[in-house]
Order: C-alpha cells, then structure tokens, then sequence
C-alpha cells in the first residue's frame, strides 16, 4: 500500500474549460492536449468535469451541435478528493465509482487532477526497483557460494 497523499501524486498543471466553451472546444482541448477528462471551472471553482464519452454520448449521439453548449454534457458535482487524503483512498474512491480520474479539490477550488495511472505507475515501478534490487544481490550472493 502506498503512504503517498493525493497532493503528491496529482497533476496540477490542468487543461480546464468554463461554461463559456462549447462542445467543439472541448474537443478540440482533448485532441491537442491528448486528454479524455476536462474539468469545468468558474474561476478556480470546480463546477463539473466533461469526459471524451461524455462528448460522445451527450453529444453527438445525441445529435447535439458542436455549439451546443458544455453544460449539455457535463457531469455536474462530480466525485472528487482532498489533497490530503491518501492515495489509497483515491484508489478507493475510483474503484467504487469506476472512474480513472478525480479531480483534487479544497474549499471547492480546483487544485489538480490525480489519474488511476499516478496511483498505479508510481507503486509499480518501486515494486519493479525493489524486485530487481533483489534478484540483482541473490544473483550476486549465488555467485560466491559455487
């Protein structure tokens, strides 16, 4: 289990959008920043997030335009999280809701996005680091003993 806070694993560097973008926009932020997941502000007020699906779903299945507004596919309210709560329970928050992002709020300020991947990558590679370091002096130790 990892003893990482949420603020120290998320993205703070964020792509956002505002009620005054429209459906197009927010596709467009997606495809030039390589995103699926945008959150919607008001200032710095998180107010909703808007995901690749989302578009999909909302809109153009719903033959929306693409000046349809970003509020037409938008999830209100979403599921969010603490900078301060551990990364545990933004695993287990994600697994509860089978969702692979949240975005980190305090007082109702956006302050980052923390991904299924922040929580996987960093667990996996010191379990990779901590493996390797092993097999690497049991081969070493092995070595001296024939």
């Amino acid at each position: 289990m990892s003893n990482h806070t949420v603020e120290q694993l998320m993205s703070t560097n964020c792509v956002t959008a505002t009620l005054l973008d429209n459906v197009y926009e927010l596709a467009v932020k997606m495809k030039q920043h390589d995103i699926g997941f945008i959150p919607i502000v008001n200032g710095n007020k998180l107010i909703g997030v808007v995901t690749d699906r989302d578009l999909v779903v909302r809109g153009y299945a719903e033959k929306n335009p693409g000046s349809e507004a970003v509020e037409t596919v938008m999830t209100p309210s979403p599921i969010t999280i603490e900078p301060s709560s551990s990364a545990d329970d933004a695993a287990a928050l994600m697994a509860e809701h089978q969702i692979r992002r949240l975005p980190v709020v305090q007082e109702g300020m956006l302050v980052g996005v923390i991904a299924i991947g922040d929580l996987a990558v960093r667990d996996i590679y010191a379990n990779e680091a901590e493996a390797a370091l092993s097999a690497i002096s049991e081969h070493s130790h092995s070595g001296h003993l024939h």
